[in-house]
């Protein structure tokens, strides 16, 4: 693939090579490369979710990417956390994917916040950020998320797994009159209503939607494709049924 010297200017000629076969992409190319890489993207919760999206963004090339999480692995979270192995037992989950994601792409920039993410510090976090992407597993955070993200005019991509279902929401705030994570939830479910530990979650459902979540920020990183702006993707791995639904506001 021959790059002109202007194209090539911000990019390491190893940098090229790593990213070579989605530059290639006509809806990518180096344009697109450079988008990647001057974005910033945050992942709150490195769970299930959040570990298989900060991967492949990692792997993309995004230039920035913030981590926020407050726990420390524990051995039920390996069969779906594809981050983690045995080893890392009882070690912040922050620390192990901060030198994970390293180790895969030394070229890219990493905040981490070891904490929960709350109301005292929800907005100073995410202000940095140009996508917010909501791994937790609890509404409590989900709806704080949703509102500071929407206060803020961020990019808010949303996940929730149980059993073999799955739901993803996103929302571009920067954009006025659009619905958002209430329009769905008119209110606040109970923390405790349905959780993994009490329902169960198949793990490969985990990996489908921290995946759908990361390809959505990267549609809206680039501008290309049709995003889920104002919808939810429902998703059942059991019957293979995938729906998108409109969301009003």
């Amino acid at each position: 693939m021959a790059l002109g010297l202007q194209e090539k200017m911000n990019f390491k000629n190893k940098e090229i090579e790593r990213y070579s076969r989605q530059i290639i992409l006509k809806n990518i190319g180096i344009i697109g490369q450079k988008k990647l890489k001057s974005s910033k993207v945050l992942i709150v919760g490195l769970g299930g979710l959040g570990c298989p999206a900060v991967e492949y963004l990692c792997r993309a090339g995004v230039g920035t990417i913030g981590l926020i999480d407050h726990d420390k692995i524990n051995l039920s979270n390996i069969h779906r956390q594809s981050m983690f192995a045995t080893c890392d037992i009882k070690k912040y989950k922050v620390d192990v994917v901060k030198q994970r994601l390293k180790k895969i792409n030394s070229h890219i920039k990493i905040k981490a916040y070891k904490k929960k993410i709350d109301s005292s510090n929800v907005k100073k976090i995410i202000k940095f950020f140009d996508i917010v992407i909501d791994g937790t597993d609890n509404f409590t955070s989900k709806f704080l998320l949703n509102k500071f993200s929407k206060s803020l005019k961020k990019i808010f991509i949303s996940g929730s797994i149980g059993k073999f279902d799955g739901h993803i929401f996103a929302f571009d705030f920067f954009k006025k009159s659009k619905p958002c994570l209430k329009s769905f939830y008119q209110t606040m479910p109970s923390d405790d209503i349905s959780t993994c530990e009490t329902d169960g979650v198949i793990g490969t459902v985990a990996g489908v939607v921290g995946n759908i979540q990361a390809n959505e920020a990267i549609k809206y990183i680039l501008g290309v494709g049709k995003c889920l702006n104002g919808k939810v993707l429902i998703i059942n791995l059991l019957t293979l049924d995938f729906r998108i639904c409109d969301l009003i506001k």
